[in-house]
């Protein structure tokens, strides 16, 4: 391909707005053009990447026995209300809706369940039809609250959605793993260098999950990993054991203390330099909207030295959404000011939850649920009952696995691929069923499984870049070759340029040959 035939414009300085490398490079080097927030015009070069991927893509899913098809990106209400999501969709704030000329109401698909589920429940009758797979390649649409990071994060994007379909669980594991092998193939072929990671199912629902992380320190999602058993977990769902706290070595009486201002475990430390962290248990006051659409307060409480893990939170109260609650709420189910609460006295209606970080804990410092006032050497039973515990915690380096005594270390990840056994959450809802051998019938069990297209272009550029710009893995690179013809309109190297350029793509290779004139070497 000659460069001179090209529309190919650079820019002598990076956006502005470009917060990591791949949307600096790329941008510079006019693979792309952003035209509004998260929306951007993808440039020749950038296509050729992007056909890459996908043609990669598509080798190894229909080597695999899937189906490649093309499902709409205008989906109607009622779908997403027979599978229960449009309300979570829409609270979240994530979902393209409008209504169209009629008054109907539709949205700009960010996902594909509810279609690929109505059309197999019209089309299998008979478990003679399972297994099958069936994948688009297509753009789906989320509106971002804050789109950033160039094709990381947009609010178009290019993605790969498949669906598997099976007569029961087992079938559907079976499916599901073979799907986990093409994922590990695409991304090896890709060039990447990844790690799989259990992860949270999300709104998208179901059982077992799995992303695929390319390894990047600029990566949005932290991962923690125990390179000593293999172990690795996205945070929203990674597990751990965490270093015990320090003994409480005196029982005495529960007793308030006035604490000024101390409205954070560190202004607390300075009142009280004798009292670790891991005696210190925050209580955060959260507002809930629950599914079932009622809402209400929850307190969390943990240990002074940990962090609430939010993810673990709404799984646990199979919530729409959490927000830290308002001043007004923590003031009525507490009577004091934001900073100062605790577990004992809260209102009747507050539920009192706590991550298993406090187990064990004695003798310990809480909020005292009046505005500048803390209570010490708390006990649990004594004091006040033992709340339901659960595991709300984020994992922290340092902390161990669950099954011995290896140090997990927290490292960072760009997500590129999620994998879900969703089993029969979407049949059931909308009545994707079979009849079976003895003509019963039978819910289809389902599993979904998604590559971000797009994303994989800005996640090969984050792991692979020097200071002079983007190295790009041969599979994917947008030419395997740059001819630099130093002075084109010489008729001896027009003559070389052009035997090299068609020597070199009868042997296979794409070929960009620079016979740009008026440009020096130095810009080539």
């Amino acid at each position: 391909m000659r460069l001179s035939r090209q529309l190919f414009v650079t820019l002598r300085d990076e956006p502005a707005d470009a917060e990591v490398r791949s949307h600096a490079l790329m941008a510079r080097a006019g693979f792309l053009q952003k035209i509004s927030a998260g929306i951007y015009v993808y440039g020749p070069m950038l296509w050729r990447v992007l056909r890459k991927i996908e043609n990669i893509v598509r080798t190894e899913h229909d080597e695999a026995g899937c189906s490649e098809m093309l499902m709409p990106a205008l989906q109607p209400r009622e779908l997403w209300e027979e599978s229960g999501r449009w309300d979570r969709y829409v609270t979240d704030g994530i979902l393209f809706n409008f209504k169209d000329r009629k008054g109907s109401e539709v949205c700009l698909g960010p996902t594909h369940e509810e279609v690929i589920t109505k059309y197999v429940a019209s089309q299998v009758q008979s478990y003679k039809q399972l297994p099958v797979t069936l994948y688009q390649i297509q753009t789906k649409f989320r509106d971002e609250i804050r789109p950033r990071f160039g094709l990381m994060r947009g609010r178009e994007f290019i993605m790969k959605d498949a669906y598997s379909f099976d007569v029961g669980a087992d079938e559907m594991v079976e499916s599901y793993a073979a799907m986990r092998q093409v994922y590990s193939n695409i991304f090896t072929r890709c060039g990447l260098g990844f790690t799989q990671v259990e992860a949270d199912s999300g709104a998208i629902g179901g059982s077992g999950s799995e992303e695929f992380m390319v390894d990047a320190d600029t990566g949005e999602d932290a991962i923690a990993v125990c390179k000593a058993t293999g172990y690795a977990a996205n945070l929203e769902k990674a597990v751990s054991v965490i270093p015990a706290g320090a003994a409480c070595e005196a029982v005495v009486e529960m007793h308030k203390e006035n604490t000024p201002g101390a409205k954070s475990c560190d202004a607390l430390l300075k009142l009280f330099p004798e009292l670790p962290l891991t005696r210190m248990l925050k209580t955060v006051l959260y507002h809930v909207d629950y599914s079932n659409g009622s809402a209400g307060v929850v307190a969390v409480m943990c240990r002074g030295d940990r962090e609430l893990n939010e993810i673990k939170i709404v799984n646990h109260l199979d919530a729409l959404n959490i927000e830290l609650a308002s001043e007004a709420e923590v003031k009525s189910a507490t009577g004091a000011d934001v900073g100062f609460a605790g577990p004992i006295g809260l209102a009747a209606e507050v539920r009192l939850l706590a991550d298993s970080s406090v187990n064990g804990v004695e003798g310990f410092l809480c909020g005292g649920n009046e505005t500048d006032a803390h209570y010490l050497d708390v006990h649990f039973d004594r004091d006040m009952p033992q709340p339901e515990t659960c595991d709300f915690g984020t994992v922290q380096s340092g902390d161990s696995v669950v099954d011995g005594d290896d140090v997990i270390e927290i490292t960072r990840g760009i997500e590129v691929g999620h994998i879900f056994q969703l089993g029969t959450k979407y049949s059931d809802a909308m009545g994707a069923n079979f009849l079976d051998a003895q003509q019963k019938t039978q819910p289809i069990h389902m599993g979904c499984y998604g590559i971000g297209v797009s994303r994989v272009a800005a996640a090969a550029i984050e792991q692979n870049h020097d200071d002079a710009g983007m190295m790009w893995p041969m599979p994917i690179a947008p030419y395997a070759v740059h001819l630099i013809q130093m002075k084109p309109g010489n008729d001896e190297q027009d003559a070389l340029a052009q035997e090299m350029h068609d020597t070199l793509e009868a042997a296979g290779c794409d070929v960009l040959w620079d016979d740009r004139k008026k440009v020096s070497p130095g810009i080539k």
